[in-house]
């Protein structure tokens, strides 16, 4: 089973929170509030932290500029991963990344079947890799950014946690992109 590993210190991550809404400004952004809370109080690094409309091309823009900042290694969006026509958030992740966390997804799904049933048939949450920087998008509501943090990204963000995590192979993630 998963734990911690006490005999391992901490790696502080630095990570951006990037939240798609077309009506949310910063004083009302309680799902990106929320994430900011979490990262911080487990020891990371807020990195940078933007709004934007649920625009494909702007989402995009703006984690290809976090993928290429060695200022980031991970971001976090929440917002925009329904089934809506406004939904486009999981489509600018896509065009984004190398390669996609299939499992994310999954596993996402079956921690909200456990809180709200089959409601969780309707979220897109989705991971991925893009120049060495992990990227996640996440449903807009605080209940879905907390279970994302709570269940899943505390854990696999956390270099202690056993028997494996995202930080120890987080150094390798660009070895196919050297030159031999």
């Amino acid at each position: 089973m998963s734990r911690i590993d006490d005999t391992r210190d901490f790696i502080p991550l630095r990570i951006a929170v990037l939240t798609v809404s077309d009506t949310r400004s910063l004083d009302q952004d309680r799902s990106g509030q929320t994430l900011v809370d979490r990262l911080t109080g487990a020891g990371h690094v807020l990195a940078d932290r933007r709004i934007v409309k649920d625009d494909r091309a702007t989402i995009a823009d703006v984690l290809r500029g976090w993928v290429t900042d060695p200022r980031v290694d991970v971001v976090i969006s929440t917002g925009g991963t329904g089934l809506t026509g406004r939904d486009v958030t999981v489509e600018a992740h896509r065009e984004v990344y190398e390669k996609e966390i299939d499992a994310f997804g999954t596993v996402f799904t079956i921690v909200s079947m456990n809180k709200i049933g089959t409601s969780a048939i309707q979220s897109r949450a989705t991971g991925g890799v893009a120049g060495g920087t992990y990227l996640f998008a996440l449903p807009g509501s605080t209940g879905a950014c907390k279970d994302a943090w709570d269940e899943i990204l505390a854990y696999q963000l956390d270099y202690r946690h056993r028997p494996c995590n995202f930080v120890e192979i987080s150094p390798r993630l660009e070895e196919g992109n050297r030159r031999k």
